[in-house]
């Protein structure tokens, strides 16, 4: 009976913690294994490189939510007019920073957390990429594309496709992803699934970049 009381208990409480936990915001991204094969425009198409851009992240534990940022530091794309067809860049994960603290109010302490081997391990992976591997258009309501690409982090790579809404304006690219989410799991961090520090599987991006003529 004991026993049987402890394991009600026991449940109970991963109930109310899980009932604490904050949702990540953000539409759930396809993720499956690699493509391994970068797209290639199939027809003719300009070259742009990548001048101002930003991973920007949300993600949340028992008592709250955080944002971070990290900064797009070279990259290349591959467009005709607004469509793009191919492209990849490369974060850098040393950038990392929490936007929604302030210094001394736990700002650099979870910073110097995230970079730590139990979550990017930025020391020794420095940079994450992102491949294109697909792209089709998009009947989203605000999305011009669907871009589907190889993302790796930590070394392990996976493909993930989200929508995103492209122009050209000026003669430069902007494109902004939808707020999207996945799973951290995927790409090894499993750091605070359990006990007191539950932390949300699930993180919410969102990607932004200026892209000019090369």
């Amino acid at each position: 009976m004991r026993h049987l009381l402890s394991m009600a208990v026991f449940f109970l409480a991963i109930g109310f913690v899980s009932s604490c936990k904050k949702d990540v915001k953000g539409t759930a991204a396809k993720t499956t294994k690699a493509v391994g094969q970068a797209a290639t425009p199939a027809g003719p198409s300009k070259a742009y490189s990548i001048n101002t851009g930003s991973v920007n992240f949300t993600g949340s534990k028992v008592g709250g939510t955080h944002m971070g940022k990290l900064n797009i530091n070279a990259g290349k794309v591959a467009a005709n007019g607004a469509d793009i067809a191919s492209g990849s860049f490369t974060i850098d994960m040393n950038s990392l920073s929490i936007i929604d603290l302030k210094p001394g109010e736990g700002k650099e302490k979870l910073e110097g957390h995230l970079k730590s081997a139990d979550f990017f391990a930025s020391e020794a992976n420095p940079t994450a990429t992102f491949v294109i591997t697909s792209v089709a258009k998009s009947s989203k309501p605000g999305m011009t594309h669907n871009v589907t690409g190889d993302l790796t982090i930590k070394g392990i790579t996976k493909s993930v496709t989200f929508g995103a809404n492209v122009n050209n304006v000026g003669g430069n690219i902007n494109a902004v992803s939808e707020n999207f989410k996945i799973k951290r799991t995927d790409w090894g961090i499993k750091y605070g699934m359990v006990g007191e520090n539950l932390i949300n599987e699930e993180v919410g991006i969102t990607i932004s970049f200026t892209a000019k003529p090369a």
